[in-house]
């Protein structure tokens, strides 16, 4: 795997419309910012157009700064429109429910964003279900915003989906109130916890069945083949060592996950598994090594994480041990490369 092309994840640039709004909300021209990030009309403009997840991370802090308003994310979350999610979303304004609506903005997520921490999901129950965004914990002044816009566009889009009738039981956040909570109140209009264990959102039975007044049962069905089509076309290439490294991102965080584990969730025998690796030429043990090494040049390259918020990422048992797996991969410390990286650019 060559680490210059490993990438933390990336997102439909139509993202930044949110952002431009949300600024725009303050009496301020977001153009001369999204400017200096590369992002004109025209970029915004070009189908399939990407940014990557650290780019729109300090995008999003240079935004907070610009306006002074922490909340910013929380904004960006109000003002954001489902035809922004590309073919996943414009297909979720024709669901019939808000249930169908939800099961969708989950399950065809890669379609406008991709992050290597793990993808959404609906979890479903007798009583109804969780909304949830995956974690990205550690949080800093580049991250929080991303749970909030996120959370908050999830609650407003459903909610305009199904008229304005939308209530939510409870909202649960992963990180301490940063200091604006009664945002969240006023946002949400149910009970926010923080410092829960993960990111989402609860509704019941009686709010996913909600219909939709603008659906169209013909166009839905249309909409949601062109989904399953596009999401194959991203997903059919992928070789089992791909499938593999896709895998393991989300189960790295404070451990490292072996084989048996990775093997349960691609729904095969270890014995298979180990097999088939060998056939094209690799191992678990090897992959691992080499997915650790690669994130690990990506995350000090790309982010401003500290060595022991990388170090937990990875699943190493500490920040020592990261360091010095890191000098055997490149022969320099992590600060070192740093800080080569950073003069280079």
């Amino acid at each position: 795997m060559n680490s210059q092309r490993v990438r933390l994840g990336d997102l439909s640039v139509a993202f930044v419309d949110n952002l431009a709004d949300a600024v725009r909300s303050h009496g301020l021209d977001p153009c001369p910012l999204l400017e200096e990030y590369g992002l004109d009309a025209a970029r915004r403009a070009e189908p399939r157009a990407r940014l990557s997840i650290p780019r729109y991370m300090r995008l999003g802090h240079a935004a907070i700064q610009f306006t002074g308003d922490p909340a910013l994310g929380l904004r960006m979350g109000q003002l954001g429109l489902l035809n922004r999610l590309g073919l996943a979303g414009v297909t979720a304004q024709q669901a019939p429910t808000v249930r169908e609506a939800a099961r969708l903005l989950t399950r065809f997520e890669p379609l406008y964003a991709q992050n290597y921490r793990g993808q959404s999901s609906l979890l479903e129950d007798s009583r109804g279900a969780w909304l949830r965004f995956y974690s990205i914990s550690p949080y800093n002044a580049y991250n929080r915003f991303v749970v909030d816009a996120v959370l908050t566009g999830w609650f407003c889009q459903l909610n305009r989906l199904c008229g304005g009738q939308l209530r939510l039981e409870r909202v649960q956040i992963e990180f301490p109130d940063p200091g604006y909570g009664e945002r969240y109140q006023e946002v949400f209009g149910c009970p926010v916890e923080f410092a829960a264990t993960t990111n989402q959102l609860r509704l019941d039975q009686a709010n996913l069945a909600l219909r939709n007044p603008e659906h169209s049962p013909g166009t839905w069905r249309q909409l949601l083949e062109i989904c399953e089509r596009e999401l194959e076309r991203l997903t059919r290439t992928r070789s089992l060592r791909e499938r593999v490294v896709h895998l393991l991102g989300p189960l790295l965080h404070g451990r490292e996950p072996d084989l048996e584990e990775v093997a349960t969730r691609l729904q095969m025998p270890s014995w298979t598994l180990r097999r088939k690796l060998a056939e094209e030429g690799t191992g678990f043990r090897s992959i691992l090594n080499d997915t650790r090494r690669d994130l690990a040049m990506t995350y000090i390259r790309d982010t401003d994480l500290t060595f022991g918020e990388i170090a937990y990422l990875l699943g190493f048992a500490s920040a020592e041990a990261f360091q010095r797996a890191f000098k055997r991969w490149s022969e320099q410390t992590p600060g070192d490369y740093r800080r080569t990286q950073r003069q280079g650019t």
